[in-house]
């Protein structure tokens, strides 16, 4: 690869990931509610989906997605599905806890593992991201040379951008909380994610395969 090559993918990857999609409305709606170290689990779970789209892009899946509309669809339809559930759950949820600190307000049952797990669905919901990847990396890989070392600095070099903007932008919202963490704020906040999540599911669902 050469050096105009890796300049051209690094600016491509700061774009995307520096872009606000459903994973930094994510990850700013549980450093918002739970506090930004909690909400670091979401960020790894983007960065694990990320390489799971990464390896399944290079495993062909990208070019079997583009060929076959039902699988496409199947797959778009369950991760729309996924947002849209996100987005409810949101809504309707209402075990907030507004008996401690007076800026402090947090949901008494997410964990850790439970944000990851959601982000991590975050980022695989999506069919289209992995035939983006799939058309995206043969643009910036020399066949002249080995794959696999070019994949892998690919893969992780997206990996590192989206982890360190997904963590600006939740230290972003951590700032935000003393205000935003008011009991009719802090609901305002999820209602309005969640709003915002299920009009991802549903764009998501009506959008073309090409």
């Amino acid at each position: 690869m050469t050096i105009q090559l890796w300049l051209m993918y690094l600016t491509l990857v700061f774009v995307a990931t520096a872009t606000p999609g459903p994973a930094v409305l994510f990850i700013m709606t549980n450093s918002t509610l739970h506090g930004w170290k909690k909400s670091s689990f979401a960020a790894l779970g983007n960065i694990c989906g990320l390489l799971c789209l990464g390896v399944m892009s290079v495993a062909g899946v990208g070019t079997v997605l583009k060929t076959s509309e039902m699988l496409f669809n199947i797959i778009k339809y369950a991760g729309a599905a996924y947002l849209v559930y996100i987005g409810v759950k949101l809504l309707i949820q209402k075990n907030w806890d507004f008996s401690t600190t007076p800026n402090r307000v947090v949901s008494k049952k997410v964990s850790g593992r439970q944000i990851f797990l959601q982000a991590f669905g975050v980022a695989v919901s999506n069919p289209k991201a992995i035939v983006f990847l799939t058309a995206l990396f043969p643009q910036f890989v020399d066949i002249n040379a080995p794959l696999v070392p070019q994949f892998v600095m690919l893969i992780v070099t997206l990996m590192s951008f989206s982890f360190s903007f997904l963590m600006f932008y939740a230290l972003l919202a951590h700032k935000a909380r003393t205000w935003l963490l008011k009991p009719l704020r802090a609901k305002a906040v999820a209602r309005t994610s969640g709003s915002i999540f299920i009009g991802f599911g549903i764009l998501l669902a009506a959008s073309s395969n090409r």
